[in-house]
């Protein structure tokens, strides 16, 4: 079997399965596991790299504006392929590739591949795209025991606790965008509260007046495909307005970075390890204690014109 995947979060459930092996084609983004990044690349991003975040932001509601695809496949390649299984999503255009960039690519195959479109807004839907994939992928029996084994897992990060932290997710920082979807669920599983976030509902663009107003216990920044070293210095060098230093979160250090890119942004096993960071960064302000556990540190996030 021949499988491409259009999306990280696709291509982290094919190898958790065990599927590495008949992995034929994957995105520029699929670094995951690092045999990953040895898979031939069929889908590219439109976007030049090393854009800073507003830009990013500017070009890609110009992309939306015109109908047009953020990305670009590689047909020859993928002819070449002649893929059976391609894994997609049908979520978010912004993310990856969907099923609306196949048209014209599939009708050049000499026979139609399983089109296998992901669309998860929850932590349960998450877990049910694994099944959806190992039942398309002749793995049914391995991806019932990784799901069980992640519940497992799940349950014993959540916490029950009544006293709660305010939490806020930022999945983007300029502008500031509040994480959707599954996030929510995973910070009221961590034993927090969202204070803007709805659940199983995508992400969506806010003022800093409405951001100021939520005056969260802590601030998680996680902005869509970062990786945490690469959260920290978006953290240092985003153009925070004077009333951001106003929160309680940054007067007192609880501005956190996140692995965006391993355990929030994308909708895979790794999820987990994200409820499983909250849930003691969470213990960790419970007890009042300055300083972080395990990797996860906070940032001192400059004022403008400050020295870093």
């Amino acid at each position: 079997m021949k499988i491409c995947s259009f999306l990280p979060s696709g291509t982290e459930i094919l190898f958790a399965l065990g599927l590495g092996d008949s992995v034929h084609g994957v995105t520029f983004e699929c670094d995951y596991p690092e045999e990953a990044r040895a898979k031939p690349v069929v889908v590219y991003s439109k976007l030049p790299p090393g854009l800073p975040e507003n830009e990013i932001d500017r070009q890609v509601k110009g992309f939306s504006s015109r109908g047009e695809s953020l990305y670009r496949l590689d047909a020859d390649k993928l002819r070449d392929i002649q893929p059976d299984v391609i894994v997609t999503q049908d979520l978010c255009h912004v993310c990856a590739a969907s099923p609306n960039d196949l048209g014209a690519v599939l009708s050049s195959f000499d026979r139609t591949p399983h089109v296998l479109a992901l669309t998860p807004h929850t932590v349960d839907d998450v877990l049910q795209d694994i099944i959806t994939v190992g039942d398309a992928c002749e793995r049914s029996n391995e991806a019932r025991e990784l799901v069980a084994d992640l519940k497992r897992r799940m349950r014993e990060a959540t916490s029950k606790s009544v006293d709660r932290p305010r939490v806020l997710c930022l999945e983007w920082l300029d502008p500031p965008f509040v994480g959707g979807h599954w996030v929510p669920e995973m910070v009221v599983l961590a034993g927090g509260i969202d204070v803007l976030g709805r659940a199983g509902e995508p992400g969506y663009e806010i003022g800093w007046d409405t951001l100021v107003d939520s005056d969260p216990d802590i601030i998680l920044a996680m902005p869509c495909g970062y990786h945490r070293h690469e959260v920290e210095l978006e953290l240092r060098k985003a153009p925070f307005p004077s009333a951001w230093y106003s929160l309680r979160a940054v007067r007192c250090g609880n501005v956190f970075p996140m692995d965006a890119s391993g355990h929030f942004s994308r909708p895979a096993p790794r999820i987990v390890e994200g409820v499983v960071e909250m849930s003691r960064l969470f213990a960790q302000f419970k007890r009042k204690q300055k300083k972080s556990v395990a990797s996860i540190m906070p940032v001192r996030v400059p004022r403008v014109g400050e020295r870093r």
